[in-house]
């Protein structure tokens, strides 16, 4: 039941993950540079996208509010909504993302837990409307939890678009079908400079294989590579 996951990001000639830090460009702004990115996501026709804590932190923007009594609440998981267009995903393995209203632009969030998240974590989600699934492990078991995306909510078609923790946990995994890559003309440089994908010491050699099957010529100086991701 794994959806079809497509790893769909915007970066800079050197990898750079941050637009905010890209070099200026004749060709076209950083605004420009996002709505196209913005356009694209809507042409793949994705049932949901996924991102990491820290890049949904910066979205949801809420602070911590448990509810004074619990009560029992739902393992493994909570569905709070079937029923949407679309799904916002977060993984957040301690439980750390507060949520003000269960949607991001419309669409439906559902967080990808750890084991260990306390129930009055759950409870506030379940309160605040939102949909969760608690992994049987303490790290998520990224297979299981999209088979269950699959099966209880119908999501088919996914849009992984980072952090690039995530995106590199995903590749190394061996769940990603597709990487649609925007290429703006800037550069980063810096020394500490944070790439789109990484994985820990060891990165992804040897662990996936990349086969070019498109590249396009945008508006505003963007190039469009598509590629599809195989096991190395």
């Amino acid at each position: 039941m794994k959806p079809h996951i497509i790893c769909h990001m915007l970066a800079s000639l050197d990898g750079g993950l941050h637009p905010s830090r890209y070099t200026e460009s004749p060709d076209g702004s950083r605004a420009e540079w996002s709505g196209l990115y913005e356009q694209i996501h809507n042409d793949l026709e994705g049932d949901a996208w996924i991102v990491g804590r820290v890049t949904m932190a910066e979205m949801s923007k809420a602070g911590a509010h448990p509810p004074a009594h619990a009560g029992k609440v739902e393992r493994p998981h909570h569905f709070a909504r079937r029923d949407v267009g679309s799904y916002a995903l977060a993984l957040d393995a301690s439980g750390k993302l507060h949520f003000a209203r269960p949607d991001i632009g419309g669409d439906h969030v559902v967080v990808l837990l750890g084991h260990d998240v306390e129930d009055s974590h759950l409870a506030e989600l379940a309160a605040d409307g939102v949909s969760y699934i608690v992994s049987e492990t303490a790290d998520i078991d990224l297979a299981e939890t999209l088979d269950v995306l699959g099966r209880e909510l119908g999501i088919r078609r996914l849009l992984l678009e980072g952090g690039a923790g995530i995106n590199g946990s995903f590749l190394a995994a061996g769940l990603v079908d597709e990487l649609s890559l925007l290429i703006a003309p800037a550069l980063d440089a810096r020394a500490a400079n944070q790439g789109f994908v990484e994985f820990g010491e060891a990165g992804l050699a040897g662990k996936m294989q990349l086969s070019l099957t498109s590249c396009e010529a945008l508006a505003h100086g963007l190039v469009h590579l598509r590629y599809a991701v195989s096991a190395g």
